[in-house]
């Protein structure tokens, strides 16, 4: 097997086939999300790190962010002003429950959120696989549409179909500013706006492994 297939074979793996197998085991492997994410991301960081071919400044530094915080933030601002009065039409009963029912648990995921969760993702699903399989897929349009499904798909854990679909459009959005500005540091910025967006108005409901919509 030549470097290439290897490539192939591990990108197949690890964003394909693990996921699968995490959707069947999900209901004994659902105390175990986090672990194993901080444990992938990990693996990841150590692979990145090893590469003399990567640019740990990517890590770290805000890259191109002056380039592209305006659209950025104009995408957000509009994006979070409808989906809040769309979630608050379809599902009034719990919109903005958590701030307001459950201050204290808000507070501590404003927090928690961007570095348990956000960090280790967008590691894995814009760093590591931008750079890891760039030679496999030379078109960043072809990285852009990968990195967002599988990133759509690692969420089939969830057992939901607005998980998915939420983390494709996401996927995109997030894909599409780490390819313009080559920087984890705003690609965690800008999922941690959505994603505690959509938790403070209630639709993070849908990113939680007992829910089963069908």
């Amino acid at each position: 097997m030549n470097a290439q297939q290897f490539r192939w074979f591990e990108l197949f793996s690890v964003f394909f086939l693990l996921p699968f197998i995490a959707y069947f085991f999900r209901q004994e492997l659902a105390n175990w999300l986090f672990p194993a994410l901080i444990i992938i991301m990990a693996v990841c960081t150590y692979l990145l790190l090893s590469d003399p071919h990567f640019k740990r400044f990517r890590l770290t530094s805000l890259g191109q962010f002056s380039a592209i915080k305006k659209r950025l933030f104009s995408i957000f601002f509009i994006g979070a002003l409808f989906s809040g009065m769309l979630y608050g039409l379809i599902s009034q009963e719990t919109w903005f429950d958590l701030p307001i029912n459950s201050t204290t648990d808000w507070l501590v995921l404003l927090v928690a959120y961007p570095v348990l969760s956000v960090l280790p993702q967008e590691l894995i699903f814009r760093s590591y696989f931008f750079h890891r399989y760039k030679r496999i897929l030379p078109s960043k349009t072809i990285r852009i549409l990968l990195s967002a499904s599988v990133f759509a798909l690692a969420h089939c854990v969830y057992d939901n179909w607005m998980a998915i679909v939420m983390s494709f459009f996401g996927g995109l959005l997030f894909s599409y500013t780490y390819a313009h500005s080559r920087s984890l540091a705003v690609c965690v910025l800008e999922h941690s706006l959505w994603g505690l967006w959509l938790f403070t108005i209630g639709a993070g409901k849908y990113l939680d492994a007992g829910v089963t919509f069908t």
